[in-house]
């Protein structure tokens, strides 16, 4: 019986070691996982930044909406949206990985079709305050100036002579108002 018993416990003692290590082994990928898609997502290639991202909770879903939702408020800034805001804004969807026949896809149709409500904004504005709060400021740099960046592009394709190069005062305005949610 003694060799019987030594033998269970040692079984026991090695299966709880390996299931810890499972366990740790998972959730390693399960975070290396989240990090690549949240890379696709936004674009963002800087390990530290993405680890940031992670560490903040921020999944691919909400990455996709913060990187969005501006370009939808820059495209209603003037009231209306021009056939070359709507392309620009289909090739920033494509390019965060947004599928055409996607439920994304059709909540985006949506807003170009109709204007979502400010509270749309009031929200993005919201999370991006409580972001800088809690993410490093490399990530949240990162975000600002891909998130910013996209924006104007969205202005920049329905202004100035041919379509390029000018940004309305409301397009201006709106811009301002998304890059001052970084700084509060």
């Amino acid at each position: 019986m003694g060799d019987e018993f030594l033998g269970e416990r040692r079984r026991v003692l090695e299966d709880s070691f390996f299931a810890q290590r499972d366990r740790e082994l998972m959730e390693k990928l399960r975070q290396q996982v989240k990090a690549d898609a949240l890379s696709d997502a936004c674009g963002i290639r800087n390990p530290a930044v993405i680890e940031s991202l992670v560490n903040a909770n921020i999944s691919p879903e909400t990455i996709t909406a913060l990187t969005l939702v501006p370009l939808i408020a820059v495209a209603w800034a003037d009231g209306k949206i021009a056939a070359e805001e709507r392309d620009a804004f289909w090739s920033a969807t494509e390019a965060a990985g947004i599928e055409a026949g996607s439920i994304c896809r059709q909540l985006l149709d949506a807003w170009l079709t109709e204007a979502p409500g400010p509270e749309l904004v009031t929200a993005w504005k919201a999370y991006i305050q409580a972001l800088a709060a809690s993410a490093s400021s490399a990530a949240v740099e990162t975000l600002r100036n891909d998130v910013l960046d996209h924006a104007r592009r969205i202005a920049a394709a329905a202004g100035g002579i041919l379509g390029v190069g000018s940004i309305s005062k409301s397009e201006k305005a709106v811009i301002d108002d998304l890059a001052s949610a970084f700084s509060s």
